[in-house]
């Protein structure tokens, strides 16, 4: 065998170990109370002596550790402080698209963050036109009559969506022919990923908005909103402008648009 050739076979055994040590590390993910090397090794489908070696080698690292004297393998404390070294200011990494998306459109754009059935609006960059909309950060909005509340909940159950009719919407709940409607528009909205309030939480103000996941879970929306006399001329330029960010954002891997 040559060198070259040994070299490739080396780089693959070593990319090989690497994957595999990875698919060990996610089987624990959740687990707190640890699995034994046999349950480790049917879900990643590795011989039982492979996955005690590849875990002998993460314990060493600390990567792994005993969950308890009797208890098989859970994740180590070097998994939590690499977690925490690598974390991602979320706001910080999405407010340059905001404020692209606000220099394209000269509106102003929200971003609000889906907690405790409500929206907390955490980031606003403010319009250039004279007549603008302005929210405060730290303010909370509903779902069911806003452009970013309805975005989110269209990345939700149909159970959720209703749960959520029945708190802040109950005329709508409780009748069938306004909730089949609402039901409907949701459904648009988890079609086309854009979601729209015409005057439906202010008079006057109208808005455009979409959703997204980070990879922690965490549910993200963004909101175009401007006097709706100025949103009837600007109605397609504000969702083009909207999409093209969202793709923008969810082309960065650490967010998701499902």
């Amino acid at each position: 065998m040559t060198d070259a050739v040994k070299g490739n076979d080396d780089s693959r055994s070593g990319i090989q170990v690497i994957a595999r040590a990875a698919a060990i590390l996610r089987s624990l993910k959740n687990e707190n109370d640890g699995l034994s090397l046999g349950q480790i090794a049917e879900r990643v489908d590795l011989p039982r002596s492979t996955v005690q070696r590849i875990v002998g080698a993460l314990q060493a690292e600390r990567f792994v550790i005993a969950a308890s004297p009797d208890r098989g393998i859970r994740l180590g404390p070097e998994i939590g402080a690499l977690a925490e070294a690598a974390r991602i200011d979320v706001l910080e990494m999405l407010r340059p698209y905001l404020v692209d998306l606000a220099r394209r459109t000269k509106e102003t754009v929200d971003l609000a963050i889906f907690r405790s059935k409500r929206l907390v609006f955490v980031d606003q960059i403010s319009g250039t036109h004279r007549l603008r909309t302005v929210s405060f950060v730290g303010e909370s909005f509903p779902l069911c009559n806003t452009a970013n509340g309805k975005a989110c909940l269209a990345k939700l159950s149909d159970k959720q969506v209703l749960a959520r009719l029945a708190d802040e919407k109950p005329s709508i709940a409780e009748d069938p022919a306004s909730l089949q409607a609402y039901l409907a528009e949701i459904e648009t909205v988890r079609s086309t990923g854009v979601a729209f309030d015409r005057d439906q939480h202010t008079v006057g103000i109208s808005a455009v908005g979409a959703a997204f996941y980070d990879l922690q879970g965490d549910l993200y929306a963004m909101s175009v909103p401007t006097p709706s006399s100025r949103f009837q001329t600007h109605e397609k330029l504000l969702v083009d402008e909207l999409a093209r960010t969202l793709a923008q954002i969810v082309a960065l891997e650490i967010f998701q648009a499902k």
